[in-house]
C-alpha cells in the first residue's frame, strides 16, 4: 500500500506542475483518450468505472478547458466521437515526461535494491490493470519518449 500510495503522490505530484486546475480522473480521461484514439463518451465512462452521467460532466470540462474536442464521424452522424486537442496532447506529453523524471530520480535513489526481475514484474502488473503499454499508444508514444529520454521501456 505504501509504494501504490508513493506512485500515486507521483502521478499528483507530476500533473499539478504543469497544470493544477486539470484533476487526476480528467487527467485519466486524457490518458485514454491518447492511449486509445477517439472515444465516444460511453466507452470513457466504462474505461474509468464511473457513471455514464459523470463521464459527460468530465469531457465537457475538459472541452471547456480546450484539452478535448468533439467530432462526428462523416459515416454516422449519430456518434460523438471525443479526441485530444493539440493542448491536450502537450499536456499528457508533458506530464508524462514529468513523470518519468521523478520515477527515473526515485528508482535511482533505490538502485542499488532493485532486481533485474522487476520491470518485467511491472510491466505484467500494468498489463493486468488494464493499461496499455507505450509501444501500443494511438499516439505513437515511443517517437515522443525518445525526443527527450533514450529508451521507452513501457514499465
Amino acid at each position: 500500500m505504501a509504494a501504490s500510495r508513493a506512485l500515486v503522490g507521483i502521478a499528483a505530484r507530476s500533473l499539478a506542475e504543469i497544470d493544477p486546475d486539470v484533476t487526476l480522473p480528467q487527467y485519466r480521461t486524457l490518458v485514454v483518450l491518447a492511449s486509445r484514439g477517439p472515444q465516444r463518451v460511453v466507452d470513457i465512462a466504462a474505461e474509468l468505472r464511473v457513471a455514464a452521467s459523470t463521464g459527460t460532466r468530465m469531457c465537457e470540462r475538459l472541452v471547456r478547458k480546450g484539452l478535448i474536442r468533439r467530432s462526428r464521424p462523416t459515416t454516422d452522424r449519430r456518434v460523438v466521437r471525443l479526441t485530444l486537442t493539440p493542448a491536450g496532447r502537450r499536456l499528457v506529453e508533458q506530464v508524462t515526461i514529468n513523470r518519468r523524471e521523478q520515477l527515473t530520480a526515485t528508482v535511482t535513489a533505490t538502485a542499488d535494491v532493485w532486481h533485474p526481475s522487476v520491470a518485467p514484474a511491472l510491466r505484467a502488473f500494468a498489463a493486468a490493470a488494464g493499461e496499455i503499454p507505450d509501444d501500443e499508444w494511438w499516439l505513437g508514444w515511443p517517437q515522443i519518449v525518445s525526443r527527450d529520454h533514450d529508451e521507452p521501456d513501457g514499465g
